[in-house]
C-alpha cells in the first residue's frame, strides 16, 4: 500500500514517525514522510537510509527558538501553546494544508502527528482513513486519573474535571484551530481536546505500557502501542574513540541534556550543568551545542558530546539529567537509567511526575527555579540510591519486552 505520514515540531515529534515509517517500509509498503521542522533540521539522510520519500514543508520555518524559550519560561500551558502556534504553526498553516492535500491524494491512507488537523481535514474531504499519533497521554481523557494540575477527585468526579478541561481548550483555541475547517466549508469537530486533535478511528498513543496506568478507562479510539524507537540511525552511528576512552577511564558518568530545548538556552544550560557537576563531584557527559564547549572534547571529568542517538550512550551512564521530553524519558528508562528531570513546561512536568511515581526519579526541579546547587543535590541523591537503580533495572527489562513499532503495525492493520 501507499502510506503518507505527516508531522510537525522538533526532533521529539519527528523521530517516532520516522521509526513508524521504517516499520511500514519493512512490511513492504511505499511510504512518504512530510516534515515541518520548527528548528529547520533536515531528516533527508535518515529517510534515504530507510528508503522512504521525504519532503520538508516549508523548507524554512522562521522561528526564534531561543527567544521563545526565554519568553515562555513563566507561561502557563495554554499561553505557551497559543504562543507556539502563533509563531511556528498558524503562519505556515496554508503550506501544511496544501502538503496534506497532496499527501492524501497520493496515498491509500495517512498517519499524522495528533496536532495536524490540516491532515485530518484533507483526509475527511478525500474520504481516506486518517490515523493520529500522540507522544504523551496527559491529554487522553481518563476518569481514573485527574488532568494535570487538577486535584484527583476520584473516578466519578474526575469526569467533570476532564469536561472542564475540554471547555477551557475550546475557549482558548477553538476559533483559530477551526478557521481552516470553516474556510474549507467543512463542519469542525465540536471539542478541540477530545475530537479535533485526534483521529476518532485510531489514535496511536506512542507511550510504553509501563507509563499507561488505568488505560482500560481510555476511550476506545486511543490505543497504547508503546515507544516508537528509531534504531536505524543508531546502527549508523559509532562511538568516537575519545568517548570510548573516557568511559573506560572511570566510574559511570551522569548524562546531561535538555534535548531540542537546549538549542534555545545553550549557555545557560552549560553553566547550570557544569556547575552542578563540580558541586556533585561526579563524572559527566554533557550534550553541547555551545561554541565554548566543542563536541568530542574533554575538560577534566566532563566529556562534551554533539548530536547523536541517545540510547547507545545512556546504556553506559549512571543517571540522566533531562527536560522530561517523552522521547528522552523513554530512552533513559529503556537504558536502565534513573532520571533527574528539569521540566520547562507542563507536559514535561507530567513526565517528571510519571517517572517519580514509578520510583525512577526524584522530585522534579522546574527550570524556572533550578539552581546548580539543587541540581547537584538531586544528582547525588539519585546516583547514591540503590533502590532507584534496582527499579530502573526492572523497568528496563519490562520495556525491552514491549515492541512499540510491531504493536503499532498490528493496531493499524486491525483498524483498517
Amino acid at each position: 500500500m501507499k502510506i503518507g505520514i505527516q508531522t510537525w515540531g522538533s526532533n521529539g515529534d519527528i523521530r517516532p514517525l520516522l521509526a513508524l515509517a521504517d516499520g511500514l517500509k519493512k512490511q513492504g509498503h511505499q511510504v512518504t514522510l512530510v516534515v515541518s521542522s520548527i528548528d529547520n533540521q533536515s531528516y533527508q539522510t535518515i529517510s534515504d537510509q530507510i528508503g522512504i520519500s521525504y519532503r520538508q514543508v516549508p523548507e524554512y520555518v522562521d522561528f526564534d527558538m531561543q527567544g521563545f524559550a526565554q519568553r515562555s519560561f513563566k507561561m502557563h500551558a495554554l499561553q505557551w501553546l497559543r504562543a507556539l502556534l502563533d509563531e511556528a504553526f498558524f503562519i505556515y498553516e496554508a503550506d501544511i494544508y496544501a502538503a496534506a492535500q497532496q499527501l492524501v491524494s497520493e496515498n491509500d491512507y495517512v498517519i499524522g502527528h495528533h496536532f495536524l488537523y490540516p491532515l485530518k481535514l484533507a483526509a475527511l474531504q478525500q474520504h481516506k482513513p486518517f490515523i493520529s499519533v500522540m507522544f504523551c497521554h496527559a491529554a487522553v481523557p481518563n476518569p481514573a486519573i485527574a488532568p494535570i494540575s487538577f486535584p484527583d477527585l476520584g473516578v466519578y468526579l474526575n469526569k467533570f474535571s476532564w469536561a472542564l478541561l475540554d471547555t477551557v481548550f475550546n475557549w482558548a483555541l477553538k476559533k483559530p484551530l477551526t478557521r481552516l475547517w470553516l474556510e474549507a466549508g467543512a463542519k469542525p469537530p465540536k471539542h478541540v481536546l477530545s475530537e479535533l486533535l485526534t483521529s476518532q478511528q485510531l489514535n496511536l498513543v506512542a507511550v510504553d505500557p509501563l507509563f499507561c496506568r488505568h488505560s482500560e478507562f481510555w476511550p476506545r479510539n486511543h490505543q497504547a502501542c508503546g515507544f516508537l524507537n528509531l534504531t536505524e540511525d543508531t546502527l549508523q552511528w559509532d562511538f568516537p574513540q575519545a568517548l570510548t576512552d573516557y568511559l573506560a577511564s572511570g566510574s559511570k558518568p551522569v548524562y546531561m541534556t535538555f534535548g531540542s530545548l537546549q538549542a534555545a538556552v545553550p549557555e545557560w544550560a552549560m553553566d547550570l550543568f557544569i556547575n552542578a557537576v563540580n558541586l556533585a563531584g561526579c563524572r559527566a557527559i554533557i550534550q553541547s551545542n555551545s561554541e565554548r564547549y566543542l563536541a568530542n572534547t574533554q575538560i577534566e571529568n566532563i566529556y562534551f558530546i554533539g548530536k547523536h542517538p541517545h540510547q547507545k550512550v545512556f546504556e553506559h551512564c549512571a543517571a540522566v539529567v533531562h527536560h522530561g521530553g517523552a522521547g528522552t524519558s523513554h530512552a533513559a528508562t529503556r537504558a536502565g537509567c534513573p532520571s533527574i528531570v528539569v521540566p520547562f513546561m507542563d507536559e514535561q512536568l507530567f513526565w517528571a511526575k510519571q517517572l517519580q511515581s514509578l520510583g525512577l526519579a526524584g522530585k522534579p526541579l522546574p527550570a524556572k527555579k533550578v539552581t546548580a546547587m539543587s541540581l547537584a543535590a538531586a544528582i547525588k541523591t539519585v546516583i547514591g540510591s540503590s533502590a532507584m537503580a534496582e527499579k530502573a533495572k526492572q523497568a528496563r527489562m519490562q520495556m525491552q519486552q514491549n515492541q512499540g513499532i510491531a504493536k503499532a503495525l498490528q493496531l493499524i492493520t486491525e483498524t483498517l
